[in-house]
């Protein structure tokens, strides 16, 4: 009797330290867990910036807008009818009391 006790208790043992740190048990499970949670919150972000893009994609397919928004920001361009103005400030004059020092 003594030996199936001493049995049970060191099988219970073994079968308590595969289920808190072997291979699959909770320290592995708890670590997954984090990785979905991080790869999920990747997730979103990705999406939402998909969703942005399909938008501008659908934009630029259907309305010329985009695309003359997207050619004057990023290309400089300027339409037909339209003058272009460039303003240049001038530099501050420095005072010659500081030029001598």
């Amino acid at each position: 009797m003594k030996f199936l006790a001493v049995g049970l208790l060191a099988l219970l043992v073994v079968l308590q330290y595969r289920l808190w740190l072997g291979d699959g048990g909770m320290r592995e499970v708890t670590r997954l867990r984090a990785e979905i949670e991080q790869q999920q919150v990747e997730n979103a972000t990705l999406r939402e910036r998909n969703r942005t893009l399909a938008a501008e994609v659908q934009d630029l397919k259907k309305g010329t807008v985009a695309i003359e928004e997207r050619a004057r920001t990023d290309l400089g361009m300027v339409g037909q009818r339209e003058t272009f103005y460039q303003v240049v400030t001038p530099r501050e004059a420095v005072p010659a009391a500081q030029k001598q020092e």
